[in-house]
């Protein structure tokens, strides 16, 4: 990499790390909470205005069922962090719910749940930063106005941020995220303060509006599907909750405990923030539409298109801080910062995911190594560019985007769970120690439910959510794992055809011959060289091999050639159409036909240049011999480089780059403790 793009690199992500300082990267607790949490505790800004939005088609008599939601979603909560304690326990490699359902249920469960994580983690970036972009535009009127642009630009920013590290950008997202969750339980206390000792009134800004319900009168099997579609919207207080599993790595010893200690904080932090909101909009009196322009009423009148409807939580402190308030726009800036970095969850588990996936060969090979700063910078780039593809499809709606969230993660809690349950009667199968066999037991009970409650869920979700977009969801799921089967396939056909045999084969057999052929155009410094290169290999046969394309000049380099007396025949092809390609091709081939045990070692003299410009004027021809010769067997192609003037000043800067470190040279895996550092030593 030249010097013009190594030293932005450099700049916007830092010096590269060596291997062996990967142990320093490991996150205590208090950074761990925010970076694999940051996902669930930040969805309690929308998940509790996604309830409201769907209750409110059946109007504002709908509202009082909220609690009784907010009370499902607070079980399951309960149900899953318990379930996925036993999870790190008892797989605390990083694999997650992919390597449970991968062990216990075999590959094709494995990869299901992988294809739904991967989907989901890449919602979690669209759905997040569109939320964000969202609450800050109450405050900031150009953000929401240019909504798809500004979510690009902070999911650019955010990647520049992991590019940097995992633990450099967990210290990056540590203070907000407390901001947050203090902002929120300082709201949830001054209200109940408020409202039980002082008796003010809580009045949200909407408290006056009317909702003009969609269907009004919601009775029997509708309604019952309204407040199922209304708990699978509250279910979004869960995503992210497998982060933790996934990253269990990341983790300082001892990690299986300190990764279920931090699940166990998180699952309390967000099930009481989330419920709190819930009963604070209740009290304040919150109106949220599902479509505010036509369906909320100011006045006796339609609100109209220029209405920006506030996420429940602003409405909420408004009402408890007062609007403009120091605490209200305190907790404003709070939110809309954590949503944006609720993705860096996403950016913790997807890449990590992906790495483990090329390591199974189910992905490319280059999303399983680390990157300069020890991050898997691949998957990290990978992740950005869907999560900004998608954001351009939806407009960076987070209403829109969140129809198709929650399916994946509700499929890999199911198969996990039951994995889980299998893995524990396995055990149980061997294991003869009561005090053992007793703990057991718990743990799959607990793994049990756990899979028969997410299971009801996810069929619940499935059905209130197919038509309104969550279809989308599963043909990305389906794509995923059509995907990933073919590389594994690719990879394994691979594998079969290049593996060593026991037997002799062609490929291990010595070649009866060798024909060196030596490619010139002009006779100059660079043909000298490759003919002089090639005389040392001591070929069966040499010859050089010339393609007539212009008659001039090819009577031209055989009189040079005869003037000089170079001892190695001249072979001239024809080519009335002015190809060099073909001809070139043709003649191999037809030397492999004569003599299929010989190798035909093919020469090429090639220009070294030290400018980008300079590879358009020069070997070009060689390029695209070289792509053709690679596909014909038993050919060998042999570069001869030949360093032009501007070569060296490639060098120079080559010999400039060495206070850098070399870009890729820490790569995943051990390194060599007698190995320098990259940077000035290397």
């Amino acid at each position: 990499m030249s010097k013009l793009t190594d030293l932005p690199k450099r700049i916007l992500i830092g010096r590269a790390l060596r291997s062996d300082r990967l142990g320093e990267t490991l996150l205590p607790k208090r950074i761990a909470l925010p970076v694999f949490a940051s996902d669930p505790l930040s969805s309690v800004a929308y998940a509790p205005g996604e309830v409201l939005l769907v209750l409110s088609i059946a109007g504002v008599s709908a509202y009082h069922f909220s609690p009784w939601i907010a009370a499902a979603v607070v079980v399951l909560m309960f149900t899953v962090v318990a379930s996925y304690r036993q999870n790190v326990r008892a797989y605390p490699s990083g694999g997650g719910d992919y390597e449970v359902a991968n062990t216990n249920l075999g590959p094709k469960a494995g990869l299901t749940v992988a294809s739904a994580l991967l989907v989901d983690y890449v919602l979690t970036v669209a759905v997040s930063i569109s939320a964000g972009v969202e609450n800050l535009g109450s405050a900031i009127p150009f953000v929401v106005e240019h909504k798809t642009f500004s979510a690009t630009a902070i999911i650019v920013l955010l990647t520049l941020m992991n590019l940097r590290g995992v633990k450099e950008s967990g210290k990056l997202f540590a203070i907000p995220t407390y901001v947050f969750v203090g902002g929120v339980f300082l709201m949830l206390a001054w209200g109940a303060f408020k409202g039980l000792v002082l008796g003010d009134t809580l009045q949200a800004p909407t408290a006056d509006y009317e909702i003009k319900p969609e269907h009004p009168g919601l009775a029997g099997f509708a309604l019952v599907f309204l407040l199922l579609r209304a708990f699978s919207s509250g279910c979004a207080a869960l995503t992210g909750v497998e982060a933790i599993s996934n990253g269990v790595p990341a983790f300082r010893k001892p990690k299986s405990r300190n990764a279920a200690n931090t699940l166990a904080l998180m699952g309390a932090l967000a099930v009481t923030m989330f419920c709190g909101i819930i009963a604070l909009a209740m009290a304040s009196d919150v109106k949220m539409a599902e479509y505010p322009a036509k369906d909320l009423y100011r006045d006796g009148a339609p609100v109209g298109p220029d209405y920006v409807q506030h996420p429940v939580i602003s409405q909420v402190a408004a009402a408890v801080f007062g609007d403009g308030t120091f605490f209200f726009v305190l907790l404003a800036a709070a939110t809309a910062l954590v949503l944006f970095l609720a993705a860096n969850t996403a950016y913790n588990g997807f890449p990590l995911l992906g790495s483990i996936l090329a390591q199974d060969r189910y992905l490319p090979r280059q999303l399983h190594t680390r990157g300069d700063r020890l991050a898997f910078s691949n998957g990290i780039v990978l992740l950005a560019g869907a999560a900004v593809l998608l954001v351009w499809i939806y407009g960076a709606d987070s209403t829109r985007l969140i129809q198709l969230y929650i399916v994946g993660v509700f499929v890999s809690f199911t198969l996990s769970q039951t994995g889980m349950v299998r893995h524990w009667n396995r055990l149980l199968a061997a294991e003869r120690n009561k005090a053992k066999r007793r703990h057991m037991i718990r743990s799959r009970a607990i793994n049990a439910f756990g899979a028969f409650f997410t299971g009801l869920v996810l069929v619940v979700v499935l059905v209130t959510k197919f038509t309104h977009g969550a279809w989308v969801a599963l043909l990305g799921m389906v794509i995923f794992f059509g995907t990933m089967t073919a590389i594994r396939r690719h990879y394994d056909r691979v594998a079969e055809e290049i593996s060593a045999p026991e037997e002799p084969a062609d490929d291990t057999v010595r070649p009866s011959r060798v024909h060196s052929i030596v490619l010139v155009s002009k006779v100059h410094r660079p043909t000298l060289r490759a003919v002089s290169y090639a005389r040392l290999m001591r070929s069966d046969r040499l010859e050089a091999l010339s393609v007539n394309v212009d008659p001039d000049e090819t009577r031209a380099l055989q009189a040079e050639w005869e003037r000089r007396g170079i001892n190695v025949p001249l072979k001239i092809l024809d080519s009335p159409y002015r190809e060099i390609t073909r001809p070139v091709i043709e003649y191999v081939r037809s030397l492999r036909r004569e003599s299929p045990r010989d190798a035909v070692s093919v020469i090429i003299p090639e220009y070294v240049v030290g400018h980008w410009y300079e590879h358009l004027l020069h070997n070009q021809s060689a390029l695209r011999l070289k792509g053709r010769l690679l596909f014909t067997p038993g050919v060998m192609v042999t570069s001869v480089p030949y360093q032009l003037e501007s070569s060296e000043a490639a060098k120079r800067r080559a010999r400039k780059r060495q206070d850098w470190s070399a870009p890729g040279a820490v790569r995943r895996g051990p390194v060599d403790r007698r190995t320098k550092e990259p940077s000035g030593k290397g």
